[in-house]
């Protein structure tokens, strides 16, 4: 039995444009469904603005 890894998730927009384009949300969404894929474990969230 593999023992699941852990992971922390960081989302960070820099410029006015990546708010419009790709909010923090988004990338939240993405980062947590590719965690799900890949069967690890969210371990903590850290956003940036």
């Amino acid at each position: 039995m593999s023992r699941q890894r852990k992971c922390y998730i960081y989302t960070r927009v820099s410029t006015s444009m990546q708010v419009d384009g790709y909010s923090l949300d988004a990338q939240k969404d993405k980062l947590h469904k590719y965690a799900d894929y890949q069967d690890m474990i969210i371990a903590g969230e850290y956003s940036e603005m």
